[in-house]
């Protein structure tokens, strides 16, 4: 997030797209719902589904998945179109508008109604809504992500924002709210392909040379290694023969499930490190029992970039240890000696080493944590990003034409699928499905489909319902319900027993690498009838 949490409360107008945010992340949404109710911001919802977070909306805009991109270049088109852009910030901090603008000449409002379906008078007032506030906040997840144009439907939002003045001012910014509660502190602690702690490129030299000093060695690779949706297809192939899985569960979590389990059983080696024996663990050649949150002393860095303590609550069952230490034994016995008395002592070295938490000790955040960067131990956090000008200097925008998803529907397949989350089970049901009370509260597996899609192939509330795409079906329980439009069916991915990404497309964002989860072809019909004629042919949405 470029703006902390409580800037939400301060924002004008507050643009939410692809984020089911009371149910996702309800505490957060609860900034949203003051603002509204108390403060008076102007509510725009971007999302297929009637989430509840609409009941807050003054404009909802239902647009069709995956025309993200157009919507976005259609809004800016009006904002340029009728001179509602920030003249005076547009000049002195941004380069490249010329070139948008020419990208956004197609993008009138007719035209963007006929690739999302939404009416040219909604693209319009969600234009003059967010242009005409004097902050205006951008709220997006994975609605916005998990697509083949993840990249560009971010760098999109960046634009708009960049359009009237919305990035390095209180109240505004360009916020993705984290799916979970320390995907942000994986991520700055160099938990991807390309980066050590704290974003350093391990191709910059510089920053290979200082890690080589602080770790004691020499050589350390200079070209990126593999993401995971890399990793899958070279499992399957045979020629990446192990894998060590951390708290992640891919038999529930990747898409194309049938390939991904095939990759998993074609491996010599798997090692997967968890609380719990997930999916995934049981088929490990050998599971390592780790800590939960409450087992451990460390840090989160949340997902408005604050840093903050962890204390060890309860002691860790049977042979249950913390990640560091198990890491720490794997080290030492593969040659290289990883020593630490406790965390502290982690803590200090990713002070040494990590530009971004220079100023960060467990001695500053004992009562408050700290956004980072920080870069000094007497420097307060940052709160809030780019105030005074971006890091790169100049905010660049991006011209970006709209590219439509990977698989749409046809005569075979006529419906769009859509995944998601629910308010009361999380990710992968892991630690959520192991609990009784909510359990009761979402028990099962569902497909939601709109009412004039159930009636037309016999359907009724309650029905189990076979879901099928090109790669594999599931059998699931039909929920009939107006938040889905007609021509697309929501699935929830928690869980395994009817898994949603059975069915989804493995398809890849060129840049981020991220699956598809949000659109895929699918049809569906009564569990038993053994498909043929018996499958729903509804013409595909327009």
């Amino acid at each position: 997030m470029t703006n902390p949490i409580e800037d939400i409360e301060k924002a004008q107008v507050i643009l939410i797209i692809g984020s089911n945010t009371t149910e996702n992340h309800p505490v957060l949404s609860s900034y949203v719902k003051r603002a509204v109710r108390f403060k008076g911001a102007k509510l725009i919802v971007a999302d297929p589904r009637r989430v509840p977070i609409t009941r807050f909306a003054d404009l909802w805009l239902r647009h069709n998945p995956g025309s993200d991109v157009a919507l976005i270049n259609g809004i800016m088109h009006v904002i340029v179109t009728e001179n509602l852009c920030d003249e005076a910030y547009v000049e002195q901090r941004t380069v490249g508008l010329d070139d948008l603008k020419k990208t956004l000449e197609k993008y009138t409002p007719q035209y963007v109604s006929s690739i999302t379906g939404l009416p040219a008078e909604d693209v319009v007032r969600a234009a003059r809504l967010y242009a005409g506030a004097r902050a205006g906040s951008i709220l997006y997840t994975m609605g916005i992500t998990q697509h083949i144009t993840g990249t560009d439907n971010v760098k999109s939002l960046a634009n708009l924002a960049m359009l009237c003045g919305n990035v390095g001012v209180e109240g505004g910014g360009v916020n993705p709210l984290r799916g979970q509660n320390n995907v942000q502190g994986a991520c700055d602690m160099g938990g991807l392909p390309n980066v050590y702690t704290g974003y350093q490129p391990v191709t910059d030299a510089n920053a290979r040379a200082r890690m080589e000093e602080a770790w004691g060695v020499a050589g350390l690779p200079d070209k990126p290694g593999l993401t995971v949706t890399a990793m899958m297809p070279l499992a399957h192939e045979g020629k990446l023969k192990a894998l060590y899985v951390i708290g992640e569960n891919p038999m529930v979590s990747d898409p194309d499930l049938r390939h991904a389990e095939k990759s998993l059983a074609n491996l010599d080696f798997l090692v997967v490190q968890d609380i719990f024996l997930t999916e995934t663990a049981r088929m490990a050649h050998v599971v390592l029992p780790a800590c939960c949150f409450a087992e451990k002393e460390g840090t989160f860095a949340n997902t408005e970039r604050k840093v903050q303590r962890v204390r060890k609550a309860v002691e860790p069952p049977g042979q249950a240890r913390e990640d560091w230490k198990i890491l720490c034994d794997l080290s030492q016995r593969m040659g290289y000696t990883m020593s630490y008395e406790n965390s502290t002592q982690i803590m200090e070295e990713i002070a040494r080493v990590t530009p971004s938490y220079c100023g960060i000790s467990y001695e500053r955040i004992r009562h408050q944590g700290i956004h980072w960067p920080c870069p000094s131990p007497d420097h307060p956090g940052t709160p809030c990003l780019h105030v005074d000008k971006f890091t790169c200097g100049l905010g660049v925008f991006h011209a970006i034409d709209y590219i439509p998803p990977a698989e749409t529907p046809d005569e075979d397949y006529p419906l769009c699928l859509t995944t998601g989350r629910l308010l009361y089970q999380y990710h992968t049901g892991t630690m959520t499905m192991k609990t009784e009370g909510l359990n009761a509260k979402a028990p099962e597996c569902f497909v939601e489909i709109a009412r004039q899609d159930a009636a037309s192939c016999g359907l009724e509330q309650g029905d189990m319902v076979t879901v099928a795409s090109r790669r594999g079906s599931i059998d699931v329980r039909a929920r009939v319900s107006d938040k889905t439009a007609p021509g697309t069916v929501f699935i929830p991915f928690h869980y395994a027993a009817a898994a949603a990404n059975r069915l989804t497309n493995a398809a890849l964002d060129p840049v981020a690498k991220i699956p598809e989860f949000k659109v895929c072809a699918v049809r569906i019909a009564k569990a038993g009838s053994g498909g043929g004629s018996s499958w729903f042919t509804r013409p595909m949405r327009v």
